[in-house]
């Protein structure tokens, strides 16, 4: 009936834009003008042989006259979704469960809107109706329909709807097989493999998975900080500069990175601004501290995890070696504390 009353409508919109009464589209037409009527009314549908008449007569596509689009504008489906959800509050599952087929029965390759009225009609039956997993095949059909779309965001959010599906019953092997739509470096597809091993008694392998999104989460938030922190500084904006140094030497300290970086992260500020004694703090503490360049080694934040021990020792005296010729031979940014008799003594 949904389409009836499309087709119906349609025609109606169309004609009427063309000042075109219904005896003059059936005279067109070679038919009776009941039956134009009968049409716009949603009584009946036109024969299949008069679908391409109609639409040359109307000047419009096949497409239009079905009201056939693969896909709508964001705000066509987000006023979809929001009807789906307005219609949860005065009707029954069921019923909303019905029209929503049915809007998806005219949009059958709108992919987004197919993905969001299935979160929405999954999330709805939880715990509120009798036999819920009677719609499991449905709903789930729908997400691996959109596994199957060239849209990599839209494959990922059906894979973590599966994920959740399976995990929710506690179905380990599957919820597990829909992982590889996610990219390798992907931090949540770790997360959830982290998660999977601590469910199916891989403990070991669940720590070590975890340690490993943290350690790399530092690494990647080091890079970003830096990356504001010189934007900052094109802009000439000391204030967020010193504000984002701070921030940079707090995360280093609370992912146990060692003293050595979380003092480091000042130097360049400070050799900016020619703060003689904050520089001179900073190199002092540097070198005091240089043996924990490589603290999460010894972490038991990372304790699981496996690092290469060998030749750090010889990695702590190479680098200050090269840090003592930076402070001693880089003029143009130390060349300030030139004659400065603590920072001859430091660079000694």
């Amino acid at each position: 009936m949904v389409i009836v009353m499309q087709i119906g409508e349609v025609i109606r919109k169309y004609r009427k834009s063309k000042n075109m009464t219904q005896e003059e589209m059936a005279c067109r037409l070679g038919i009776s003008a009941p039956a134009v009527n009968k049409w716009e009314n949603g009584n009946s549908l036109p024969d299949i042989t008069l679908l391409a008449p109609i639409a040359r007569l109307l000047g419009i596509t096949l497409d239009e006259l079905l009201s056939f689009r693969e896909e709508l504008t964001n705000e066509e489906i987000r006023n979809l979704v929001k009807e789906a959800d307005d219609r949860f509050k005065t009707e029954s599952y069921e019923e909303v469960h019905s029209w929503v087929r049915g809007i998806l029965g005219q949009y059958p390759n709108c992919e987004w809107l197919i993905w969001q009225m299935a979160v929405i009609l999954d999330a709805r039956r939880s715990g509120q109706i009798p036999d819920a997993d009677q719609y499991d095949e449905e709903i789930c059909g729908y997400y691996n329909r959109i596994l199957e779309s060239k849209d990599e965001e839209l494959r990922v959010h059906a894979a973590d709807s599966l994920f959740m599906h399976y995990a929710r019953k506690e179905q380990w092997d599957k919820a597990e097989g829909y992982l590889v739509y996610y990219a390798k470096d992907n931090p949540e597809r770790k997360r959830k493999q982290a998660y999977l091993y601590s469910k199916t008694g891989r403990i070991q392998e669940a720590y070590k998975t975890y340690e490993e999104i943290l350690f790399s989460g530092y690494m990647m938030f080091s890079v970003v900080m830096h990356g504001i922190y010189l934007l900052a500084m094109e802009e000439g904006n000391l204030p967020k500069a010193r504000q984002l140094v701070e921030k940079q030497q707090q995360m280093a300290k609370l992912f146990e990175m060692g003293g050595y970086h979380e003092v480091s992260a000042g130097l360049e500020l400070a050799v900016l601004e020619k703060n003689a004694d904050k520089t001179l703090k900073i190199i002092e503490e540097m070198l005091k501290n240089i043996g924990s360049v490589s603290a999460w080694v010894e972490s038991p934040l990372y304790e699981h995890m496996a690092f290469c021990r060998e030749g750090r020792e010889e990695f702590t005296a190479q680098l200050r070696r090269n840090l003592l010729d930076e402070f001693k031979n880089d003029k143009e940014s130390f060349g300030f504390l030139e004659g400065n008799p603590q920072f001859q003594e430091l660079v000694k």
